[in-house]
């Protein structure tokens, strides 16, 4: 789909991130941020998505791509991100279930609402505090799975490693986000 070269891709990416943040910040808007969040509810965004899924972690265009990606996962399988943070928030011993701020009862539609509430923050919030509930929800995310595979380990090997993998990408995600609320906050966001 984007023919550009690998330079002229990055500096798009970066541009259309920027644009995108300044422009809906700028208008300040509840209806504006809504149309954005319901873009990204659905398939509106997913050319600009693609375009930004190479980018750095440490571009603003990277840590779009991350939150569009976490809201991505959640409309593909509602259920089965409800299981992951219930499992992990049973598990986890830190304040990341009070960062990330899911309501009660969790389910499929507290979880897509705390992702929208995520992707809404990054565009009429502080950037920085948008990117810790997202960290934290994702370590989260990486706990559930980590103890759902810890539970099919003798069930069955194939599941148990995709939930295995599925832990450590959403710890990766984790530790990306949370630098990205650094960079916001130092100003070295790309």
């Amino acid at each position: 789909m984007w023919a550009a070269t690998k330079p002229a891709r990055r500096r798009i990416a970066q541009e259309t991130s920027w644009a995108l943040l300044n422009r809906v910040r700028r208008v300040a808007d509840s209806d504006v941020v809504d149309r954005v969040v319901a873009l990204a509810q659905g398939d509106g965004l997913n050319d600009i998505a693609e375009l930004w899924s190479s980018s750095s972690p440490h571009s603003l265009a990277g840590q779009l791509w991350r939150i569009y990606l976490l809201r991505r996962v959640v409309a593909h399988d509602p259920e089965g991100a409800s299981d992951l943070f219930r499992a992990g928030q049973m598990r986890t011993p830190t304040i990341d279930p009070v960062v990330a701020g899911v309501a009660e009862p969790i389910g499929p539609e507290s979880i897509a609402e705390l992702c929208d509430t995520i992707l809404r923050g990054v565009f009429a919030g502080d950037l920085a505090i948008a990117l810790e509930r997202a960290a934290s929800y994702c370590r989260i995310m990486a706990q559930g799975a980590a103890a759902l595979a810890d539970g099919r380990d003798a069930f069955s090997d194939e599941h148990a490693s995709e939930l295995t993998t599925r832990a450590l990408r959403y710890s990766t995600l984790a530790q990306e986000l949370h630098a990205g609320a650094r960079r916001w906050r130092d100003g070295t966001l790309d």
